[in-house]
């Protein structure tokens, strides 16, 4: 048996999540760096690495120490922290390969029918574990996937500046959560999260 740790991972995945949507967002809503090949190429380097390798690195994490080793203790949250992280790192994998290589990203649109899913899954979990800003934050990510499905069928023009301020809000709330789980975890603070 493993000594129970309190130290969860989940800034990790917060962080690099919250990268990835400032990234993504701010191109998408902003309109710079102007798309080109080369942009796009470094924008899926970021997409991968950041909220790819991060959220999937933090679900791995998550899922072994909470079933293989048992140093989280009885928390079932965490179950559905594990779910998101991971899938949600998976995604950005397919997501930055499909933009540094340059293909289409009309599929995405029924990548986005099973997010929103997951997403919503997401918000009732916390919501019944009274996590309410790791509820708002799965609300926010159902949003995302709600606009991206229209926006990639090509049925919602103003969508990729909608998806981008959502990406760029997304951002925001998660450098919050990065904070407030680290500064908690660390330095005894209280920060609603």
């Amino acid at each position: 048996m493993f000594a129970h740790s309190s130290f969860l991972p989940i800034a990790v995945g917060f962080f690099g999540l919250g990268t990835g949507y400032f990234i993504w967002g701010g191109q998408a809503l902003f309109g710079y760096p102007e798309a080109s090949p080369e942009v796009n190429r470094t924008m899926g380097m970021w997409g991968f690495w950041m909220p790819g390798f991060m959220q999937f690195l933090t679900g791995v994490y998550l899922m072994v120490g909470l079933t293989w080793f048992n140093v989280f203790g009885y928390a079932p949250p965490l179950y559905m922290a594990a779910l998101a992280f991971t899938s949600y790192g998976i995604h950005w994998f397919a997501m930055a390969h499909r933009r540094f290589i340059g293909v289409s990203d009309q599929p995405d649109a029924w990548m986005g029918i099973t997010f929103f899913f997951i997403s919503s899954l997401g918000a009732i979990v916390f919501q019944g574990a009274g996590d309410i800003p790791v509820m708002i934050l799965f609300i926010g990510l159902a949003l995302l996937y709600l606009a991206e499905i229209p926006t990639r069928f090509g049925k919602f023009a103003a969508g990729h500046k909608v998806v981008g301020l959502i990406q760029f809000l997304l951002g925001i709330w998660l450098m919050y959560l990065t904070y407030g789980v680290t500064l908690n975890t660390t330095l005894g603070y209280h920060w609603w999260v």
